[in-house]
């Protein structure tokens, strides 16, 4: 069994360099929890087959979705782009979330762009 560890998502974060770079720091089933910071904007993409959970942390955040009225979220609101969904998140400040996506979720989704980062390289040595 793998050794339990309290996780303290501020000292995650802090382990974050670069702007839309997700960490994976948990894992619950079939689930990754991962921390980000967000400035700017990423690119309008969708999950096919995945769910993806946006949770501020700190910071205010925009997610602009194809069809719809944007979704604004401030510190401790979430929201779950249903699978399929176009969507593009926009942060105008810098914001802190966690996601919570399959462990099969792709970063950019339907998209490769130069910033995409592959899952493999969000997990590092947390698995």
């Amino acid at each position: 069994m793998k050794e339990l560890i309290a996780r303290d998502l501020a000292a995650e974060l802090e382990q974050v360099v670069d702007h839309w770079t997700p960490r994976v720091v948990g894992r619950v089933n079939d689930q990754y929890v991962k921390v980000a910071k967000l400035l700017g904007e990423l690119v309008w993409h969708a999950h096919e087959h995945e769910d993806e959970m946006f949770l501020v942390l700190s910071g205010r955040l925009r997610i602009q979705l194809e069809g719809a009225a944007d979704v604004e979220l401030g510190p401790g609101q979430f929201y779950v782009v249903p699978r399929g969904v176009r969507h593009n998140p926009v942060a105008d400040e810098e914001v802190h979330i966690v996601l919570i996506e399959t462990v099969t979720t792709t970063h950019t989704g339907d998209v490769t762009v130069a910033g995409t980062v592959p899952v493999d390289q969000q997990v590092g040595d947390f698995v």
